[in-house]
């Protein structure tokens, strides 16, 4: 179904997922901005690795980091992440929307408060750890919910040794023991190791848009 107001309180596509009392839920976010097989690699990664009951695409309306000046509207990026979501315990949806969060540590807070009865863990891939220190309140975050970190190419090394990486070095755990992070209490994290698909949504809008100049 698509959205006819993509973004208002009334898309369909903005509302939290549900899930039973108890589930643990994967919180894999990102603009998506397009999403491409190495995001599902991503999410296929942390479903099979963390016991996770439900994962959940939060498509962004914007990252605040980022130039919104390609940003695709809301509304496509939602299709075009349902389209490659297609898995009986994959959701897709635009919550920050509803809830008027622009800032992920926010929205976690607020979803936290909305669903206390579920288990989450945050989801991103190691690109994102790299640069995770720039983001607002980002020690809020990871004190507030498990995190897992997964493998993405070029990205391993400068992950590991990021700023945030080494703040929660202590909190790390063990990839061996990932299906037990859901218990554990925030802060702990893992890096999960694994199969890496280098596909990257910049260089596909940079495809896309020396096809139109061509």
């Amino acid at each position: 179904m698509r959205a006819t107001a993509t973004g208002q309180r009334g898309d369909p596509r903005t509302a939290i997922p549900h899930a039973e009392p108890g589930n643990v839920i994967g919180l894999f976010g990102g603009s998506f901005n397009p999403p491409h097989s190495g995001h599902r690699l991503v999410a296929d990664v942390a479903l099979s690795r963390l016991g996770l009951d439900q994962l959940w695409w939060l498509v962004t309306p914007g990252n605040p980091l980022k130039d919104h000046s390609q940003l695709a509207p809301l509304g496509e990026r939602l299709d075009a992440v349902a389209a490659i979501a297609r898995h009986p315990r994959m959701r897709v949806t635009a919550l920050e929307a509803r809830l008027g969060t622009s800032y992920s540590a926010r929205s976690l807070a607020l979803l936290a408060q909305k669903r206390p009865q579920l288990r989450f863990i945050w989801i991103m891939g190691a690109d994102n750890l790299a640069g995770f220190h720039r983001w607002q309140d980002w020690r809020g975050l990871m004190e507030s919910m498990p995190v897992a970190v997964i493998d993405r190419p070029g990205a391993t090394l400068s992950a590991l040794w990021s700023p945030a990486a080494q703040t929660f070095a202590r909190w790390r755990i063990d990839e061996a023991d990932a299906a037990m992070l859901a218990s554990a209490q925030a802060p702990a994290w893992t890096f999960l190791h694994g199969p890496r698909d280098p596909s990257s949504s910049t260089r596909i809008r940079a495809g896309e848009a020396a096809k139109r100049m061509s």
